[in-house]
């Protein structure tokens, strides 16, 4: 039986789709005990960056994840292939790019669409969505760099319900703890484990484990 494939997508860029899908990944192996495979088909490598400084603070076999790079018209077939031999396979897709982000999506049992809450944001986001519905893929909304007490949050709430499209309701907040460990090859569940950051990335780990249930 093949494993689940999350795809985390967003044609804005910015959006901090490397960072959602590196936590995610690193999350589920860790705190689920489940075998993940991450694969970067944004061309930016991002993602690849960051498992390379994982491997140098871990060791190649202490990083918990299996990483593979991918063109994007590559996406479907390297994804699911992966997933016939991990529990989880998380795909960063790139942006901007319709013709590199469907195949991935096309594959994905779930597409993760970051979004800071800003009305630029929310107008690429409409994009994003199109696409999965077009692959008839659910999508989850998750604000990403949500700053505190921010007014113009809730008008983006507001603005999102519209859609009918699901939103997650972990937030993940605009904390400095997610780049830093980031640079560090790490996450923040492995840099500041008790720290608000690693609670927001394992409130949105429960969410995403119950919907790709």
């Amino acid at each position: 039986m093949s494993g689940k494939i999350i795809a985390v997508a967003q044609q804005k860029g910015g959006s901090g789709k490397t960072t959602i899908a590196a936590h995610l990944a690193v999350a589920l192996a860790r705190e689920a005990g489940l075998s993940v495979a991450i694969l970067d088909v944004d061309p930016q490598g991002s993602l690849g960056t960051w498992y390379e400084a994982r491997e140098e603070v871990f060791g190649e076999d202490g990083t918990l994840l299996s990483f593979r790079t991918s063109s994007g018209w590559g996406a479907r077939r390297e994804a699911r292939s992966l997933a016939r031999d991990h529990d989880m396979v998380i795909v960063d897709t790139p942006p901007k790019s319709d013709s590199d982000v469907k195949p991935a999506i096309d594959a994905a049992d779930m597409v993760i669409v970051p979004i800071q809450p800003t009305p630029v944001d929310l107008w690429a986001t409409e994009q994003t969505l199109r696409i999965a519905e077009s692959e008839r893929t659910p999508a989850l909304l998750v604000l990403n760099r949500v700053p505190p007490r921010a007014a113009l949050t809730g008008e983006m709430i507001d603005a999102i319900g519209d859609w009918g499209t699901p939103l997650a309701i972990a937030r993940i907040g605009n904390r400095t703890a997610f780049a830093a460990s980031m640079g560090q090859g790490r996450t923040v569940l492995e840099s500041e484990a008790s720290g608000k950051a690693a609670a927001e990335t394992l409130a949105l780990l429960r969410e995403v484990m119950k919907a790709v249930e």
